[in-house]
């Protein structure tokens, strides 16, 4: 019997710890969001290594975004594009930190962080990126009015 209670004490513990570890990578599980008159506003909170990732969606399907204003584009690891009903357009060279890579031009229909919907962005799709965060550049970015505040960045959407 005070093993089973040793079991279930664990399998609390590494449940509670894994979601505190979640909420350290990224503390936009779901993003704070209000609608103000005419404007929608998404307020995310830096992490520990002060970037900001926020989980929304793309064309209805659940994604983690890390926000980059030095990406052009919304850029989607090739291995979420097929899941995210993206196609591969025009292959074009583009200039990232780890330098020329070939990625291939997307539209992406509907994208949506909080209460935040953005409809055909202009997208890549980046056989490079590894991970399975997608870059929310400017292509998305440009349409939001962005306000930063310590570790507060609110995204403020205009009707």
């Amino acid at each position: 019997m005070l093993t089973l209670v040793w079991i279930c004490a664990l399998g609390l513990l590494t449940l509670i710890f894994g979601r505190w570890e979640d909420n350290q990578v990224n503390p936009n599980q779901s993003p704070n969001s209000q609608r103000l008159g005419s404007t929608t506003e998404v307020t995310l909170t830096a992490n520990r290594q002060h970037h900001y990732l926020a989980n929304g969606q793309i064309n209805n399907q659940p994604v983690t975004f890390l926000l980059d204003t030095g990406a052009t584009h919304v850029s989607v690891p090739a291995h979420l594009a097929q899941k995210l009903g993206l196609a591969r357009g025009q292959a074009m060279t583009s200039t990232t930190a780890n330098g020329k890579v070939t990625v291939y031009s997307t539209q992406i229909n509907r994208l949506d962080l909080g209460a935040i919907t953005l409809h055909n962005l202009k997208g890549s799709i980046n056989p490079g990126m590894k991970d399975d965060e997608i870059l929310l550049g400017m292509s998305a970015l440009k349409q939001l009015e962005i306000r930063q505040l310590g570790d507060q960045l609110t995204l403020i959407q205009h009707h």
